[in-house]
């Protein structure tokens, strides 16, 4: 019987808005292969996400005490609340065999790409800034003041995308998905 592959590890970041989230979907239904890293988190759960499958929604205790035994990969703080990489769970997937994604946002993906530089990185870029903006409106699930720290912290974020091996434009659904589903099937082929 042959040994299982190591799966490959993706970076995956992109500012708030971008649409990270539709493209994993897309993703998740299109290669079996892949699995993504759920994050712990401070935040509240927004309307629809479901403790364990879009984040493990953890109290600020419980997320220092896993700092505090090395249990991340990467963590950060960002809008008041923390988010972090479980690194256990990570492990355990690349073991078995799958690709794991890491939608995280840029402090995570420099924390990530200085302790593992040949990870495969991927930045998830908005078409242009203006409908970065009409993204996050039509999600309604923030207030003016968060979409304005959301727009400033975008603006930041993309400054990091040349650190990235890949950069994807999220214009259409669709070509986007394929585009990083082939990024994604060459870096399989090279390591193997």
């Amino acid at each position: 019987m042959s040994e299982k592959k190591r799966g490959v590890l993706v970076l995956y970041t992109g500012s708030s808005g971008v649409g990270k989230g539709t493209i994993m979907q897309e993703l998740l239904k299109n290669d079996s292969s892949i699995r993504l890293s759920v994050s712990n988190t401070t935040r509240n759960p927004r309307e629809g996400e479901i403790d364990g499958v879009h984040y493990n929604f953890v109290t600020k205790e419980q997320f220092t005490a896993l700092i505090d035994e090395d249990g991340y990969l990467e963590y950060a703080q960002y809008c008041d609340n923390y988010y972090g990489t479980p690194k256990k769970q990570v492990e355990d997937m690349l073991n078995q065999g799958y690709n794991v994604f890491l939608e995280i946002e840029v402090q995570g993906g420099l924390q990530i790409m200085e302790k593992y530089p040949d990870v495969l990185s991927i930045f998830i870029l908005p078409p242009s800034m203006e409908s970065l903006e009409r993204r996050l409106r039509r999600r309604g699930t923030e207030d003016e003041e968060t979409i304005q720290k959301r727009l400033e912290a975008a603006k930041y974020e993309i400054g990091f995308k040349d650190k990235y091996k890949y950069n994807v434009v999220n214009g259409e659904l669709d070509v986007a998905v394929n585009e990083v589903l082939d990024i994604l099937h060459r870096a399989v082929n090279e390591s193997n």
